[in-house]
């Protein structure tokens, strides 16, 4: 499975968003764009550039690739409803968010190995793709075998250590291992410093 395996804390410089908790440690003390020659080449500039970087930063904040961003985009643009929203709607469905969302993980990284591994399941049934899109009425439960798994024996304080709030699309339960979509997500729910509208523009263009 295709996934973007680079440095989360050298993104979380280049596009001046912590993408991880421990991003927020190194930004402290190094914020600037990484490379030999990061502090001479300017952040902003062109609006385009401003739509590129707003792009860059919402598809690594997600964990997606170029493509896989792409197409959930041009599904956005066909649904009702206004296109920024949408797309932030099918990210935060995903099943990997879902998993990081309830705090059954403390980043999106380690959600989807946990997904594409084969830890949970749907509605009773096994899945490993991390990008299924929940809807509501579906149920994430860990499987069984899993559950005696050392990880899962800690997920106390495994959901103690996630840095995530309570959401109200999301109903969790951490002794039976199990979180419930009750409704879609809401837009003030999504990851928080997003300018949605720069996307719109960016492939609009």
């Amino acid at each position: 499975m295709a996934r973007d395996n680079s440095p989360i804390v050298k993104q979380s410089r280049r596009e001046g968003y912590a993408l991880a908790p421990k991003a927020h440690k190194v930004m402290a003390k190094k914020s600037g764009i990484p490379g030999e020659h990061g502090d001479k080449r300017v952040r902003g500039g062109s609006l385009y550039l401003t739509q590129l970087r707003e792009k860059q930063k919402v598809r690594r904040i997600y964990g997606l690739l170029e493509k896989q961003f792409a197409k959930v985009m041009s599904e956005a643009q066909k649904a009702e409803g206004l296109t920024g929203e949408k797309l932030l709607e099918f990210l935060e469905r995903r099943a990997d968010n879902a998993v990081f969302r309830a705090g059954f993980a403390t980043t999106r990284r380690q959600a989807r190995q946990l997904v594409s591994h084969g830890h949970f399941l749907l509605n009773g049934r096994r899945i490993d793709i991390p990008s299924i899109r929940l809807n509501p009425g579906d149920v994430l439960e860990v499987r069984p075998k899993s559950q005696k798994t050392e990880y899962f024996k800690n997920l106390p304080n495994i959901m103690g250590a996630a840095s995530t709030a309570p959401l109200s699309w999301l109903k969790v339960d951490g002794k039976k291992m199990k979180i419930e979509v009750t409704a879609m997500p809401k837009r003030e729910e999504a990851e928080a410093g997003i300018n949605e509208q720069l996307i719109v523009e960016y492939y609009s263009r």
